[in-house]
C-alpha cells in the first residue's frame, strides 16, 4: 500500500469518525464549527508559544474538497495574516467528501503545518439561543420563551430543535425537557414562591453535529400562590 493511500485511509477515518479537532506536540491545535451553517464555516486554532522569541507568528490557511493531494487549494478567508482564525464560505451541502484545512505556520523555529479533515454536517454546533426569558401564567405555570441565535442564517428552513433544563434553587440536579421545535414550553405544577434556574440550548432538527452550549441561566422568582 502506497504512502498516499495510507495517508488518504487514515484522514478519511478520522473524518468517518467525527473528529473535528487536531493536535500533536509542537503542533497547532485545530478546530473548524459550521455555527453559521450553511453560509459559512468558521475555524480557529492555537499554538504554544516558541520559548525565548519575541517575533509573531504569521499563517497561511487552505483547504480544499477531498483528502487526494492534488486537489484543488483555495485560501481559507483570514482578517489578517496573523490571525488565528479563518473562514470557510463555499460549503457543499450533504457532501461524504471531506474538506481537508491545511493551516501553515510560519515562526522563528521554521514552517509546521497541520491537516484538518471534516465533513460540515458532522460539525453543525450553533450558538446558544437567545432572550431567554421567563413569566408567569395563573394555575401554578411558568412560560419559557426564547430566539433562534443570530448567528444561525435561516432558522425558518435549517430548523432548530431544543432542550430545556431548569432545577429549583438549592437543587443539585437538573431536570431536561425535549427536543421540542417551538421557541417556548410552559412548566406545569411549579412549587409556590420557589426560585427556579432555566437554561436552554439548540440542535439541528435532523441530528447533525452536537448540541449546542446552553444559554445564560434565566432566573425568576416566582410566587404563583399571590
Amino acid at each position: 500500500m502506497t504512502p498516499r493511500l495510507l495517508l488518504v485511509l487514515a484522514l478519511w477515518a478520522e473524518c468517518a469518525s467525527g473528529s473535528h479537532r487536531r493536535e500533536g506536540p509542537g503542533h497547532l491545535k485545530v478546530q473548524c464549527r459550521a455555527v453559521r451553517y450553511p453560509i459559512a464555516i468558521d475555524c480557529s486554532w492555537t499554538q504554544p508559544p516558541a520559548p525565548d522569541s519575541t517575533r509573531p507568528t504569521s499563517f497561511i490557511a487552505t483547504y480544499r474538497l477531498g483528502v487526494a493531494a492534488q486537489g484543488e487549494s483555495r485560501s481559507c478567508l483570514q482578517p489578517t495574516p496573523g490571525t488565528p482564525s479563518c473562514a470557510i464560505s463555499d460549503v457543499q451541502m450533504f457532501s461524504m467528501v471531506p474538506y481537508v484545512l491545511n493551516v501553515t505556520a510560519i515562526h522563528p523555529r521554521g514552517v509546521s503545518s497541520t491537516l484538518l479533515p471534516f465533513i460540515p454536517e458532522h460539525i453543525i454546533k450553533s450558538d446558544p439561543p437567545e432572550g431567554v426569558r421567563l413569566s408567569l401564567i395563573p394555575g401554578k405555570q411558568l412560560r419559557v420563551q426564547w430566539e433562534p441565535p443570530r448567528s444561525w442564517p435561516f432558522p425558518e428552513i435549517f430548523i432548530l430543535k431544543y432542550r430545556i433544563r431548569y432545577k429549583r434553587h438549592g437543587s443539585a440536579h437538573f431536570r431536561q425537557v425535549g427536543p421540542i421545535e417551538d421557541t417556548s414550553f410552559t412548566l406545569r405544577t411549579v412549587r409556590p414562591r420557589a426560585r427556579y434556574c432555566i437554561q436552554v440550548a439548540a440542535q439541528d432538527l435532523l441530528d447533525y453535529g452536537e448540541l449546542s452550549d446552553w444559554s445564560p441561566p434565566a432566573r425568576l422568582p416566582i410566587t404563583p400562590g399571590k
